[in-house]
């Protein structure tokens, strides 16, 4: 509850500081210390397990669990790393920095929701406030037409996506009289036409949300077109978060139907890993990459619906910390380049070798390579899914074969670096800049060599 009472809150706060105060700088310090206190009051919630608030009218729509706040532990970090690595970038987006910074708050607001809702009707709300801030962030650039485009197709798909929600939602309630998500539990609820329906049109909406195939295709676009710096923030903790309500909506009624819940979810997970992996090979726009490559990483994150045990648990928090932070870490780069095609970062490692060694980090552990977060991040999926049996040890292969695919993509940056000539085009950085990122990269190291530091955490 802290998350979501104080982050509506600073995010008012931004607004007004739009008004009062002109120097952008001093906006971004404010934004960097509002996120240190939201990180703050979360921090308090889950190692006392009780919030600043109560609220008696929210008895039956939130829950906070030890695992939804630590996740929000996890993103919030993630965000402190955001703003500290791109606000210089937020800056120059436009004049509007503060509203900038308080859509990034209301967002979340909405995330605290999403990881902590009991109710359906509080899943809709989190989903949308997550959402809504998001169309009007793609759309900042207000002088670029492909931003532009790139906002209005959001909006239109996200609304489409929320209308097979509403209508999954109300089906389900017609077929339990409930809007709480344990009554979606099929062992205690008897099979009907209306809950099959409706648990379809939320599996379809869902997957729209965190841009598995074949609910895709808006991905690419709203990521190329949406300003890179606010692409980097939809791209990881948004994300991340959309994944989190995605599982929560399940969990009560997955096990009584698993055997065809899990067809359902293999078919997705194939041709999610299929099209972002194949896709992606073709890219010659590292942004647009990525993109696709995010597509593909769903593919992996949707292991942990696949399996629903404690592995794949496990595995979605570690996912969650190590593509946040890789993925992150990458697009701070990336918008310092005058060039975002892979001929762009030809040479880059001359000019700058030690942004092109911490590059190579995060591009490693993206691949999912020993000793980096992404090998284990991966491994837990894959350890996860094998756990249900041998039924669907295609679909493992597959993730595997897919897994060695996106090898050849993350590793073009690497070649364009290192072993070609060129003279990379990049804005200087600062020595904060530089101190932050070997942050990142040190934790990305770390969880990849002890995961247990962050998954310890589950159970104490």
């Amino acid at each position: 509850m802290n998350l979501i009472i104080f982050s509506g809150l600073l995010g008012v706060v931004m607004m007004f500081c739009g008004l009062f105060i002109k120097n952008n700088r001093t906006i971004s310090y404010i934004a960097i210390a509002a996120m240190l206190f939201l990180l703050l009051v979360n921090t308090i919630e889950f190692t006392t397990g009780n919030g600043f608030f109560t609220i008696k009218a929210a008895a039956g729509l939130l829950q906070p669990s030890k695992y939804g706040l630590l996740v929000n532990e996890i993103l919030l970090v993630a965000g402190i790393l955001y703003f500290v690595l791109s606000g210089r970038d937020i800056e120059k987006v436009g004049v509007h920095v503060a509203d900038y910074y308080a859509l990034i708050f209301f967002v979340f607001a909405g995330i605290g929701i999403a990881t902590s809702y009991t109710s359906l009707l509080m899943l809709f709300l989190g989903i949308e406030i997550i959402s809504i801030p998001l169309y009007i962030l793609t759309g900042a650039d207000k002088l670029n037409l492909k931003s532009n485009e790139a906002s209005l197709k959001y909006f239109l798909m996200g609304s489409f996506s929320t209308g097979l929600m509403l209508m999954g939602i109300a089906l389900i309630y017609g077929a339990t009289g409930s809007f709480a998500v344990f009554k979606m539990n099929i062992a205690e609820t008897p099979v009907t036409y209306n809950m099959v329906a409706g648990m379809l049109l939320l599996l379809v909406s869902m997957a729209f949300k965190v841009s598995a195939a074949p609910f895709h295709f808006w991905t690419p676009d709203v990521y190329d077109g949406a300003p890179t710096v606010f692409t980097s923030f939809m791209a990881t903790i948004v994300k991340v978060a959309a994944f989190i309500a995605f599982i929560r909506v399940f969990e009560g009624s997955y096990s009584s139907l698993n055997k065809k819940w899990q067809l359902v979810i293999a078919i997705i997970i194939a041709a999610t890993l299929l099209i972002g992996n194949i896709t992606a090979v073709f890219q010659q726009s590292v942004k647009r990459m990525l993109a696709y490559s995010s597509i593909a990483q769903a593919g992996f994150m949707l292991f942990g619906l696949f399996a629903f045990n404690d592995l794949a648990r496990q595995g979605i928090v570690l996912y969650a910390a190590a593509y946040s932070f890789a993925t992150i870490g990458i697009f701070s780069v990336l918008i310092k380049m005058d060039d975002h095609t892979f001929e762009g970062f030809n040479g880059f490692a001359k000019k700058e070798p030690l942004l092109a060694g911490l590059l190579t980090v995060f591009v490693l552990s993206l691949a999912g390579i020993p000793l980096t977060a992404g090998f284990f991040s991966k491994y837990f999926m894959i350890a996860g899914a094998l756990s249900t049996g041998g039924t669907y040890l295609w679909l493992i292969i597959l993730a595997m074969l897919c897994a060695a695919i996106s090898v050849y993509y993350y590793f073009r940056i690497i070649q364009a670096m290192y072993f070609k000539t060129g003279e990379a085009e990049h804005t200087a950085v600062s020595v904060p800049f530089k101190l932050t990122l070997v942050l990142v990269a040190v934790l990305v190291i770390v969880l990849g060599v002890m995961p247990q530091v962050l998954l310890q955490y589950i159970y104490f």
